[in-house]
């Protein structure tokens, strides 16, 4: 789970819920196009083009607008942006196991779930080359809870991180090759596009070569 700075940037959203009157209140299911695309479109630029969750590559039909803290709880503002992240999984084929938001549903406990908003976050997680996602420290009941409410290690989404890392540990490639490969990956692309599974390959390939070089 990458930190996800929120970088606000939806004039159009702005001035839309700023047309609020007494006879006119807006509600999320009054959102539409061109304000909801200019909220997604923000919510994916910030991200990196990631789910804010598992990290897969995010398209545009291929993502939702996800609320961090459900719609349900009666205490949330569903169109405060603060609490909007964009998440994988926007039409769920047959057969195919939910994930993330299409899994997590209206479910959300702040003292249970590491939040992708937590500049902290990162550190609850340890990454392994066989693609398996785990609590960073045993006793990270936060961690254990996250990955089994969102499914970050269901099989599928294993095997993808697997993939992901397998490319960094070819044996023809140098320290120097593998070095200059992993910086060049963990940079956002000239689309601000980050690449898929970013903190499995930061944690392998970075925090892990400057924890052996201790």
């Amino acid at each position: 789970m990458k930190h996800i700075a929120k970088d606000k940037d939806t004039p159009k959203f702005d001035r839309w819920k700023a047309l609020a009157n007494e006879d006119w209140q807006p509600t999320y299911k009054d959102l539409r196009d061109p304000e909801k695309k200019e909220v997604k479109d923000s919510l994916l630029n910030e991200q990196g083009y990631i789910c804010c969750y598992c990290e897969r590559r995010l398209t545009d039909n291929d993502s939702h607008i996800e609320h961090l803290n459900p719609q349900s709880n009666n205490a949330v503002n569903p169109l405060d942006y603060a609490n909007m992240l964009c998440s994988c999984q926007k039409q769920l084929k047959q057969g195919k196991p939910r994930h993330c938001g299409n899994l997590k549903g209206n479910w959300f406990d702040n003292q249970c779930l590491v939040s992708p908003l937590d500049p902290g976050c990162e550190g609850h997680f340890a990454h392994t080359a066989d693609g398996n996602i785990q609590p960073s420290r045993k006793s990270d009941d936060a961690a254990r809870m996250t990955i089994e409410k969102l499914g970050l290690n269901i099989n599928r989404l294993i095997a993808l991180r697997k993939k992901a890392i397998e490319p960094f540990l070819d044996e023809n490639l140098s320290e120097q090759e593998r070095s200059q490969f992993v910086s060049g990956y963990l940079r956002k692309n000239t689309g601000e596009m980050l690449g898929e599974f970013w903190t499995t390959i930061d944690y392998i390939f970075v925090q892990n070569a400057h924890n052996n070089e201790r």
